[in-house]
């Protein structure tokens, strides 16, 4: 039974195995989906889906699996206005639900059809026209979940509806990160905060509670000295050329940080394809907006931790031969690839964030160079999971 859904499943990337599929089988038998699509569709993402992370996939599938169970949206206007005008509200007992089983979508549809012909009027209530409230099942703003709704909102919506919602887009863990996630995300470098030299001026609850109870319950305050962020935060970004496609994630990622209170300091430059002399104070990388990146490692000091954000994908002569900028005209007095290793022996902590999918890293053009890269810096994707493995690799302590 639905030995195809089960394979667009597996194909979709799920990993459902034959015990899952075998148990939701036990459960049909036992009538556990109650000849409902709904009810079927929370009793598969119950027993098949094994995180809120497969949520959206799963619905995604269902959604793509059961397509065509859907609102007819060709209603004549007088219809639309009558369900809009007569919707009223009556209690669960006045409803009592139709004995008959599901009927099939085709024999549903035919029916609905000969409805249209037949009404001539607005119909609140029972269990045969199409209407608001009652049993019928065409209509809305009633109580049964078999059959076709039409306008409203519904309360008790097909499962095609639900699925086809994706009300769990934001559970992925693959998905690209907006401005909100790469906020959430950072503020994980709160860890780095400690406390500093001061008086003691902030209220410590959890050691105030327990010393007033060893106080026999007389109040006793516990103060501490206030925790201060001191983390330093050194982010690079490549700009331009083959990261343009990437430059509104770019963007997300820039806002989410300057918005951030996570940072003691805070330092942001761009460069073009890799580092060189010159590390640019804007996106545009115009020549003469620059520091020199002798400056930066010799005023930047080793507690900084570094981020750099970009494909890795250029021509072998950018990163391997002195002079290499030829993109930007410039003559660099090393290669790329020298200024990088003078990153990593400065800043003990610094992780790669690329925005190409981690699959294509072998394969995309460039490939040869992202490699090398990689070799020099932990790399991560860009995405929830990819930033969140970057952050716990810049907490570890070494």
């Amino acid at each position: 039974m639905f030995l195809d859904f089960f394979y667009l499943l597996r194909a979709r990337g799920l990993s459902v195995s034959l015990n899952e599929w075998m148990s939701l089988m036990e459960a049909l038998d036992l009538g556990l989906a109650e000849s409902s699509l709904l009810s079927f569709y929370h009793l598969c993402r119950s027993l098949l889906v094994k995180s809120e992370a497969d949520y959206d996939k799963f619905d995604s599938v269902f959604a793509e699996y059961f397509r065509g169970i859907e609102s007819p949206e060709d209603l004549p206007e007088e219809f639309w206005r009558w369900l809009n005008q007569g919707n009223r509200e009556r209690s669960l007992e006045d409803r009592p639900m139709p004995e008959e089983a599901l009927l099939e979508l085709e024999a549903l549809l035919k029916r609905f059809q000969e409805r249209l012909e037949e009404q001539k009027e607005q119909h609140d209530g029972g269990n045969y026209w199409i209407g608001t409230g009652g049993t019928s099942r065409m209509g809305y703003g009633g109580y049964n979940n078999q059959g076709i709704r039409t306008g409203g909102t519904g309360r008790h919506r097909s499962a095609v509806q639900v699925a086809g919602e994706r009300h769990f887009k934001d559970f992925r863990q693959d998905n690209i990160l907006d401005t909100r996630q790469f906020q959430l995300a950072f503020r994980k470098l709160r860890q780095f905060s400690a406390r500093v030299e001061g008086a003691k001026t902030e209220l410590n609850l959890d050691a105030t509670i327990e010393a007033t109870g060893n106080n026999g319950g007389n109040l006793k305050l516990v103060f501490d000295k206030p925790r201060k962020n001191t983390i330093k935060l050194l982010l690079l970004f490549d700009s331009d050329g083959s990261m343009t496609p990437y430059s509104l994630l770019c963007s997300r990622l820039f806002q989410a940080v300057s918005k951030s209170s996570h940072f003691k300091d805070l330092k942001v430059y761009y460069f073009h394809n890799c580092i060189y002399d010159h590390l640019y104070t804007t996106p545009t990388c115009r020549k003469g907006d620059w520091v020199n990146t002798d400056w930066v490692l010799s005023n930047l000091d080793s507690e900084y931790k570094l981020i750099l954000v970009g494909d890795g994908t250029m021509a072998p002569s950018e990163l391997l031969s002195p002079g290499g900028n030829s993109v930007m005209s410039l003559y660099n007095q090393e290669p790329g690839l020298a200024w990088l290793h003078k990153l990593k022996k400065r800043y003990k902590k610094q992780v790669w964030l690329n925005p190409i999918p981690r699959e294509d890293w072998d394969f995309v053009y460039g490939s040869y160079t992202l490699g090398l890269i990689r070799d020099v810096f932990p790399m991560f994707e860009l995405t929830v999971d990819g930033l969140d493995e970057g952050i716990k690799k810049l907490l570890v302590r070494t």
